[in-house]
């Protein structure tokens, strides 16, 4: 049988790790100095506190290769064939982490790059477990998971610049100009990178934004939606709903873990439609 193996930026709910299985390989990042464990040591929430009270923007550092060596012996050693799937390769070099752990174990592991983050990169996690667990062969996944990715929207509307500035994408003149005039921006990612999409002012402006790529939206029957925020359940829960009535999807909503939330900021969406 097949297993899966992802690294923790998924941002996938503990339920359906524990319910198929998967086996997960951390990212570390470092926030006001100290370096913690993602899912292992620090929780999403804990680490949306520290990240506030970070003068500067937390760091984080992809798996070393021995890690995913290690997940992928542990799958092996149960009997199983291991699949990993990651972060997208042109936004962290865990892909490139996984491959080299692959090497170490004679390439007995498939090694699948999501081209995405959080969890339109999840959700190909568990399309990935569930056809596992009903028996499908790796071709006939991988098959599925490509057209996923192909087809993906993701949508990732900032509340806020905060941590774009921090990083030094933005300077603090330009960010305090954009709080004032309450100008918001919503990104989108393009073939596994992120990039501009629109500025809009307001708030009102800003979920009718959202809402008209929803509404752009002729989703296929079957289809999975994500939505990951920063303490920002108010927002998720809306957009949820709206999915849910529009589409009659399911839709997963989970807290963003410290790999995207640290360049979403204090109220960062990201949805995967």
């Amino acid at each position: 049988m097949i297993k899966i193996v992802s690294d923790s930026s998924c941002d996938l709910p503990d339920e359906f790790i524990r319910e198929y299985g998967i086996h997960m390989v951390p990212l570390s990042v470092e926030v006001g100095g100290v370096r913690y464990t993602e899912r292992v040591d620090i929780t999403a929430e804990e680490f949306w506190e520290k990240m506030k009270q970070s003068r500067s923007l937390p760091k984080t550092s992809q798996p070393s290769p021995a890690l995913f060596a290690e997940a992928f012996k542990e799958v092996i050693e149960e009997g199983h064939e291991p699949l990993c799937i990651t972060i997208s390769s042109k936004l962290s070099g865990t892909y490139q982490s996984a491959m080299v752990g692959n090497d170490l174990i004679g390439k007995k592991a498939t090694i699948f790059d999501s081209l995405a983050g959080s969890l339109s990169h999840g959700i190909q996690v568990l399309m990935a477990a569930r056809l596992a667990a009903a028996g499908k062969k790796m071709k006939e996944i991988l098959e599925i998971l490509e057209k996923y990715r192909e087809s993906v929207k993701i949508i990732i509307p900032l509340n806020t610049l905060e941590n774009i500035v921090k990083g030094g994408r933005l300077n603090r003149v330009q960010g305090t100009v954009a709080k004032l005039l309450n100008i918001k921006v919503i990104l989108h990612g393009v073939q596994g990178e992120v990039k501009m999409l629109k500025k809009v002012r307001g708030t009102k402006r800003f979920r009718e934004a959202i809402l008209e790529i929803i509404d752009s939206l002729n989703p296929e029957p079957g289809r999975i939606f994500g939505i990951t925020h920063v303490d920002n359940i108010e927002d998720a829960n809306y957009f949820k709903e709206v999915i849910e009535k529009r589409f009659g999807s399911e839709v997963i909503v989970n807290s963003m873990g410290p790999t995207f939330a640290t360049y979403a900021g204090p109220g960062g969406l990201i949805l995967a439609l």
